[in-house]
């Protein structure tokens, strides 16, 4: 591994405390290196505030010696006025003589201008180092602004013989296949992303939350799929206390509130491209869809889908409903007491 590795990759590591709080900004890692040793560090600030280079600019005692330092930065240094001024005017603010960058910025306002920004001002400017890895770090932002829709995780659990739910249900509640640990792991993830979305017939059979209890942070933005107004008027989803976008037709649109916005979709030919296009102007970056089955497969079968987890369970249903059928490349897998994880990528 080579000095400029070690570096961007701790760049990574401390973008991580990012994850959830920077959107709609990328969530960008930062060290700066004085004779081999860090004397800087940040990250991208809840949005609104300093971006990551500033973070890590500020973070250093004795500002001379950035004339003599080297910044390093997961993403290239952005170009223009936002919320805050350009990075890259910063950075040669400060004189700092060289940038080593893990991927360029493919967001249209920066493309590149970033980099020639600072090769204008004479800094030595690096690209490339680790870049693979920053821009899979980087893949809500891009997916976000390259393919204009939402990262999108898909999410379920199933049994051991393959089935996401019994056929019928004694009550109105989830009915648990996995371990208290698991279903742990499953708040963290919503803390983590920007929205989470469901169908009608989930939410008539489980009436969920989709809140965070279990793990700290932010709710994320609650997607209810409900062409035919079929939502019982008692549903947790709809209790107004966390945002929610309620998706629907023209026929069963509702009036919209504080905090439960009613978009009704053009038609029902191209379903789930239009739920993105939906999502996309509510510039939500990331979502998981959580079911049930027909939901997932719908999003599979479109394949408008990035990456999917999926819990299997111990225990056996031997009927019930089908689990979701899906094809990609399993990047990873462990075990979760008597749960097995396995996260799939969309190739």
């Amino acid at each position: 591994m080579s000095i400029h590795e070690t570096y961007i990759r701790r760049c990574l590591q401390i973008a991580t405390n990012a994850l959830g709080s920077a959107r709609p900004n990328p969530m960008v890692g930062s060290v700066i290196v004085h004779n081999q040793s860090i004397i800087g560090e940040g990250y991208t600030s809840a949005y609104g505030g300093h971006h990551a280079e500033v973070n890590a600019v500020n973070s250093v005692k004795d500002k001379s010696i950035l004339k003599e330092a080297t910044i390093y930065v997961t993403l290239e240094p952005c170009s223009h006025f936002g919320k805050t001024p350009p990075c890259s005017d910063l950075i040669i603010k400060h004189k700092i003589p060289n940038v080593v960058i893990g991927t360029i910025d493919t967001h249209s306002k920066v493309a590149g201008k970033g980099i020639e920004k600072l090769k204008n001002a004479g800094c030595n400017v690096i690209v490339g180092v680790l870049e693979n890895e920053c821009q899979k770090h980087h893949k809500r932002f891009f997916t976000f602004h390259n393919k204009k829709r939402p990262y999108i995780i898909l999410k379920w659990a199933q049994t051991s013989d393959n089935f996401i739910a019994p056929e019928k249900t004694t009550e109105r509640a989830p009915v648990w296949i996995t371990n208290t640990y698991s279903r742990q792991l499953v708040h963290k993830w919503r803390a983590e992303e920007h929205a989470i979305l469901v169908g009608n017939k989930t939410v008539i059979e489980d009436n969920p939350k989709l809140t965070l209890r279990d793990w700290s942070g932010t709710n994320p933005i609650r997607i209810l799929i409900d062409f035919s107004n079929k939502t019982p008027e008692d549903s947790a989803i709809v209790d107004n206390s966390v945002k929610t976008i309620v998706i629907t037709s023209d026929n069963h649109k509702k009036q919209s509130n504080d905090n439960t916005i009613y978009k009704a979709i053009a038609s029902r030919d191209n379903t789930v491209q239009e739920i993105c296009d939906i999502l996309f102007k509510h510039e939500i970056q990331s979502i998981i869809i959580e079911g049930g089955s027909y939901t997932i497969q719908s999003f599979i079968d479109t394949n408008l889908w990035d990456e999917a987890r999926v819990f299997t369970g111990k225990n056996t249903f031997a009927k019930g409903i089908e689990a979701p059928a899906i094809k990609g490349t399993i990047i990873s897998e462990e075990k979760i007491m008597d749960d097995t994880l396995r996260i799939y990528q969309n190739d």
